[in-house]
């Protein structure tokens, strides 16, 4: 089969395609035919080497996979590695099936950032109707569906982006007011979006945008941080947080990869609120398998809106790299 296999860490050019065995089938585990591989910020700190879980070379990057097993079903799952690849294994666990009203790029936005989203808003920070929360990268992966997610909860939603467009995005999603995420006053904006101090708050981008983020947070308020999309991983002083009461929580999906029911209980909410029309994932560009290189320079560049996929399928004339 063909995948994109990593022999090295470094920049995007260390994605290359291959061709390479097919996992052999191991024991709670299904074989997926893979038709689309979800990209995500993780992917690129695993390329870099800066991801929270080691991984050992050669690895083939890709957490969040779309595809067919062996008998027909259609289904969206999780790995630990091995999506960017024409086949997969996939825990039975952390794998579902989609149901045939939701469409396979709407079900692949729903497996890693969906859940991180829900999880995120209902079981770390557990917002409520009523009060003010702050949503980062709010057209992006995560952030488009915890604006959605949030505001049909009752949630005040500020979102932040760093473009117009992205802005206007997330208002049209649902978001109370939306600030320029790369302002460098971008506290005082927070506060002035919202009103006064918010009571709950995302981050992942880390460095000073952590802090002025949490600066914007009421006395008692919550912060919950998912990555660090910049780069920089942020310091908090335990005196700050003692003095403001202040709850700031870390979380990793992959944490609840053993849980048997947090993630069926977040992934059938996903899936209703699909159907419902509640929550419309948004589908971004997609790219050829061997394409991998150009869709994580375009994600660093946070130029595209929407979920990056790469299309397993699908073949480019003038391929990133091959071996």
């Amino acid at each position: 089969m063909h995948a994109i296999v990593m022999r090295e860490f470094g920049g995007p050019e260390v994605l290359r395609t291959e061709e390479v065995p097919e996992p052999e089938l191991r024991a709670g585990h299904v074989a997926v035919e893979v038709s689309l591989a979800g990209i995500n910020y993780a992917d690129m700190h695993v390329r870099g080497n800066t991801y929270l879980a080691p991984v050992d070379l050669p690895y083939i990057p890709g957490n969040e996979v779309m595809g067919t097993t062996d008998d027909g079903r259609r289904v969206v799952g999780l790995s630990r590695g091995g999506g960017y690849a024409e086949r997969a294994l996939l825990h039975r666990r952390v794998t579902w099936d989609v149901p045939d009203g939701i469409g396979d790029e709407q079900a692949v936005a729903l497996a890693l950032q969906g859940n991180s989203a829900w999880h995120l808003l209902f079981t770390t920070l557990r917002v409520t109707a009523g009060e003010t929360l702050v949503v980062p990268a709010a057209a992006g992966g995560v952030g488009s569906l915890a604006v959605q997610l949030a505001a049909h909860a009752g949630v005040k939603v500020i979102a932040l982006a760093g473009s117009e467009e992205k802005r206007k995005l997330a208002v049209d999603l649902g978001a109370h007011a939306a600030v320029d995420s790369t302002a460098g006053d971008l506290t005082e904006r927070i506060l002035e979006a919202a009103g006064g101090p918010v009571g709950a708050a995302l981050e992942m981008t880390g460095g000073d945008t952590f802090h002025r983020t949490l600066d914007a947070v009421a006395p008692r308020g919550r912060l919950a941080v998912y990555g660090y999309a910049g780069g920089e991983l942020a310091q908090v002083s335990t005196r700050l947080l003692m003095e403001r009461s202040l709850s700031v929580s870390g979380f990793w999906l992959p944490q609840l990869y053993g849980d048997r029911t947090a993630l069926p209980t977040s992934m059938r909410a996903l899936f209703d609120a699909v159907e419902a029309g509640t929550l419309a994932p948004l589908t971004g560009a997609r790219y050829p398998l061997d394409r991998a290189a150009q869709a994580h320079r375009d994600l660093a560049a946070r130029t595209p809106t929407g979920k990056l996929t790469l299309d397993v399928r699908r073949r480019s004339a003038a391929p990133d790299s091959t071996t």
